[in-house]
């Protein structure tokens, strides 16, 4: 199970304790800020793309939705988003509880930049009804990110 590789990767850190699971779902933006009892801006979705035949992730604010042409500029194709079979396939999470932790080798991650505004966010842990408090600096660290990227609208205004 993908939350079990998740708390294995938090506990080598000594973090497994801040994993939190809920009696509800957690699987949408809306569900995991009901669940956490935060706004939807501060949830840190994980969305799964296709860029060369290889598996990408971007981790962007809640409230944030993909912009098609700063995409392209950047990545250099359209946005073709995964499919749910294809992410679990790819990326070894279902959907739901895509996360930037435990994820397969050869998964690139992407930081978009509408997580800057805020001091701490909240991504899934590979399942639909868990997430972790992480600052920007510890996402940083444990997402093994390749780059901060712009490709997201709708967040500033």
């Amino acid at each position: 199970m993908a939350i079990e590789a998740v708390k294995k990767y938090f506990e080598s850190w000594g973090m497994a304790d801040r994993v939190r699971e809920f009696d509800v779902s957690s699987a949408m933006v809306e569900l995991a800020a009901q669940a956490l009892g935060c706004q939807p801006c501060r949830i840190a979705k994980t969305l799964s793309f296709l860029v060369d035949g290889q598996a990408v992730l971007i981790v962007a604010a809640g409230d944030a939705k993909i912009d098609n042409p700063k995409y392209k500029a950047r990545f250099g194709t359209k946005a073709k988003m995964l499919s749910p079979g294809e992410v679990e396939e790819l990326v070894g999470h279902a959907v739901g509880g895509v996360c930037p932790f435990g994820i397969k080798d050869g998964v690139k991650v992407y930081l978009d930049e509408s997580l800057k505004r805020f001091e701490t966010v909240f991504p899934a842990c590979g399942s639909g009804n868990s997430a972790i408090e992480l600052s920007i600096g510890e996402l940083e660290r444990h997402s093994g990110y390749t780059a901060w990227v712009d490709v997201c609208k709708g967040w500033n205004g």
